[in-house]
């Protein structure tokens, strides 16, 4: 008679193999036993559960890490508070959204020489942690106008080795996710690294109740870049078979390829107008913030409640982007579009209301929509991409969409001169406006 005693135990190596199965099936929700991959080699397909784990550990401390880093929230406050000259506040977002966006055209054609690509963003994040504690040592050492050069510098290559990531990471993905499970892997990161947020906006809460002192932010900075150290550690864990080198180009070479996907390809330029429209959504949270800060002035602890908002935007919001993606990017796209719409006109109806009806829980559920947004246009647009282009020039499609959009977000920056000369209500409109188009454009795209 066999008893359980009497079975041999199993070997470590399966034993931590069935473990991952079963995070792995937890976390997609997918019948491991029943697993089959179109699109990736037979080889990765077994990989999936080792793969998509590490993958989703990676994405919730990063995304944790841009948080606590965060150019729209943490930098500002602390450059404030160091009294460096508004200048350099006025720089941050440009800067972050431009420098990861334009260079990446550069890095492409290098990428695609290379058949194992995970090593190009476990690079780029620990580049990026040494970025967060030179800020650290900045904001510590310097007086402040030196401060605010050194922490804008910093963020600068920060965000260049972010745009050297995000191509990496796409490129990585579509190797190693089939296609119907991206949009789920994404809504699980995006989901894990805003439940983790709500846990920072109690800290930035607790610290904005108190005297405005740097050090808060510092020991924020030093978190995100210990966050980024294991997001990188789990990216290189990453299990990547070799994949085709072939086509890659230099920057003036991908230039030109990416100009004949414009001419050739229609679902591409439509694609680039609706982020070119959409990037409205990415950017409109310092705005909306200035607006709220004005219609509640004196009120220290409605920054730490957005941000908890924006956090659970994330939580909620990402399983449910998650599922639509991968029925229809294209609708979560037109979906996120309305969404913005309706967040300007949400904050443009709090300035209506008598100034003794404002209440910072009506600016979470303003940031909370506004969270949903954008994160249906991140997640949109990125399974739409990686969907739609083949596996061959993936990461030239990827990249030339990057580094056009990064231009159009240096036009961007001029939104705060506008603001300046016209008003936050009417600068909230053009918002709309913008949200809307996107919308518009985004029913017109095919189905990925």
């Amino acid at each position: 008679m066999t008893t359980i005693q009497d079975k041999p135990p199993l070997p470590e190596a399966e034993a931590r193999r069935s473990r991952v199965e079963a995070i792995y099936a937890r976390l997609s929700g997918e019948d491991t036993s029943e697993r089959a991959c179109t699109d990736i080699p037979p080889e990765e397909c077994t990989n999936l559960p080792h793969n998509f784990v590490l993958n989703v550990l990676n994405g919730a401390a990063s995304k944790l890490a841009e948080q606590v880093a965060s150019a729209k929230l943490v930098l500002p406050w602390l450059l404030g508070a160091l009294g460096a000259p508004p200048v350099f506040v006025g720089l941050l977002l440009p800067l972050r959204q431009t420098g990861s966006l334009l260079p990446q055209l550069a890095v492409a054609g290098r990428i695609r020489r290379y058949p194992v690509r995970k090593w190009f963003w476990v690079v780029a994040a620990m580049v990026q942690v040494v970025m967060l504690l030179a800020m650290v040592a900045a904001a510590v050492l310097l007086p402040p106008s030196a401060a605010g050069l050194v922490i804008v510098i910093a963020l600068l290559v920060f965000s260049v080795c972010r745009g050297v990531g995000s191509v990496a990471f796409q490129d990585v993905t579509g190797k190693t996710i089939p296609k119907g499970r991206r949009g789920k892997l994404l809504a699980v990161r995006g989901m894990l690294g805003g439940l983790l947020t709500i846990g920072v906006g109690l800290a930035i809460r607790a610290a904005f109740s108190d005297t405005v002192k740097t050090h808060p932010a510092l020991v924020l900075l030093f978190g995100g870049a210990v966050l980024w150290l294991i997001a990188g550690l789990a990216f290189a864990g990453m299990k990547e078979s070799p994949g085709a080198v072939a086509g890659g180009r230099d920057a003036y070479r991908e230039v030109r390829a990416g100009l004949q996907f414009v001419r050739r390809e229609s679902w591409f330029r439509r694609f680039l107008a609706v982020r070119a429209a959409l990037l409205s959504v990415e950017l409109a949270a310092p705005f909306y913030v200035l607006y709220i800060k004005q219609l509640l002035p004196g009120q220290s602890k409605t920054l730490g409640i957005i941000v908890i908002a924006a956090g659970l935007a994330a939580a909620l919001s990402s399983p449910f982007w998650g599922r639509f993606a991968d029925l229809s990017s294209r609708k979560v796209l037109v979906l996120s579009g309305i969404m913005a719409v309706l967040t300007g006109a949400g904050a443009l109806a709090i300035g209506f209301l008598p100034p003794a009806w404002r209440s910072p829980y009506l600016a979470a559920a303003i940031f909370m929509l506004l969270g949903f947004a954008e994160a249906g246009v991140l997640l949109g647009r990125k399974t739409y991409l990686i969907d739609r282009a083949d596996p061959e020039r993936r990461a030239t499609f990827v990249a030339f969409a990057n580094s056009s959009i990064g231009l159009v977000a240096l036009a961007f920056g001029a939104l705060g001169f506008v603001a300046g000369l016209i008003g936050l209500p009417w600068l909230i409109g053009i918002l709309m406006f913008l949200g809307l188009a996107g919308a518009a454009l985004s029913s017109m795209l095919p189905e990925a």
